[in-house]
């Protein structure tokens, strides 16, 4: 296959809706974000293939015909940028919630019968550049085997319609429920090994230090896989004005890899707390949640929403990537 180009040649990048224009349920393919650390490549359907590698006994190569005789489905999933990897600890507020289509990539490992010590899936993409000095001949990430078995999908298509290149076309890796940067674009190999990727996106960025009970890092760290709890309040916007003694409405969206059980709101973040009503999980996508609250004081306060995920985890105040959201509104 011929090295794609990159037009543009440099990183790229398009997010361009704040939390409280997040009103659709399923983002428009314009308005979702787009994060390119290389640039955005512009390989040719027609020369593109597919080669699945490394520890399996029936290695293949998939042209896109192939791709496309396969059986498709879709997945409802949300899609988040999990900030800079230089600085982790900065909320970036990068979402958007798409309708992926593809095919499974559980059905095309099955047919290259992985073998016993295969504990990881490499995934190569078509881009290369330079990246904060340093120089990259392929975007690589990985991502545990065990997780493929559940709906990573080799994506075709966003929103029922053919990728666009800077989401990826033609096909892409997509991991619901894993931070965007390890649903690699313009895929073009796949390598199954007994150990974790050893480039920078794997080694040097994108992974996050284990902190002991006093918060001081142990000096292990953990990959950015799976996306933590988090929540934004759509509803008030930022500043909107609200009448004092009346009902408002507050709604947003709630999110994390496995699902939302509960979503807290409260002002200021005093002790007094409303329990949001919550849509029950529907696999990957966000989950709307609901709160009425009556203010009776005027002046300007802050509303907070804090999630929890279904296995107990709760978003933190501050100091991380998945910390609170907090609007401010002027009660009158």
């Amino acid at each position: 296959m011929t090295r794609a180009t990159l037009d543009p040649a440099k990183a790229y990048g398009r997010h361009p809706l704040q939390p409280h224009q997040l009103t659709d349920r399923v983002t428009r393919i314009e308005d979702t974000i787009v994060l390119c650390h290389l640039g955005v490549a512009r390989p040719d359907a027609d020369d593109w293939s597919l080669s699945i590698d490394g520890l399996v006994r029936r290695p293949t190569r998939l042209t896109w015909n192939d791709l496309m005789r396969r059986p498709h489905v879709e997945i409802t999933s949300i899609h988040e940028c999990c900030g800079s990897p230089m600085k982790p600890d900065v909320p970036a507020r990068r979402i958007c919630n798409v309708v992926w289509g593809g095919v499974r990539l559980s059905d095309l490992l099955a047919d290259c019968d992985p073998e016993p010590a295969a504990r990881y899936v490499w995934s190569s993409g078509t881009d290369y550049g330079v990246f904060e000095g340093e120089t990259i001949d392929a975007f690589v990430k990985d991502l545990p085997l065990d997780r493929v078995a559940a709906d990573v999908l080799i994506a075709d298509a966003m929103n029922g319609l053919p990728l666009r290149p800077e989401n990826g076309y033609p096909a892409r890796l997509v991991v619901p429920g894993f931070y965007g940067t390890n649903s690699v674009k313009w895929l073009t190999r796949l390598t199954l090994m007994d150990k974790r990727a050893t480039g920078p996106f794997t080694t040097r960025w994108y992974n996050d230090p284990i902190r002991d009970g006093s918060g001081r890092p142990t000096g292990a760290t953990v990959p950015v896989w799976s996306i933590a709890p988090e929540s934004v309040i759509v509803s008030p916007a930022p500043d909107q004005t609200l009448p004092a003694g009346e009902t408002t409405n507050i709604w947003g969206w709630a999110w994390a890899d496995g699902g939302v059980s509960a979503v807290d709101v409260n002002v200021d973040g005093g002790p007094a707390v409303i329990r949001a009503a919550i849509e029950p999980s529907a696999g990957r996508a966000w989950q709307r949640f609901t709160v009425s609250w009556r203010p009776e004081h005027r002046g300007k306060c802050e509303l907070w929403s804090r999630a929890q995920s279904a296995d107990g985890r709760a978003q933190p105040d501050a100091g991380a990537r998945n910390a609170i959201h907090r609007v401010a509104v002027n009660v009158v």
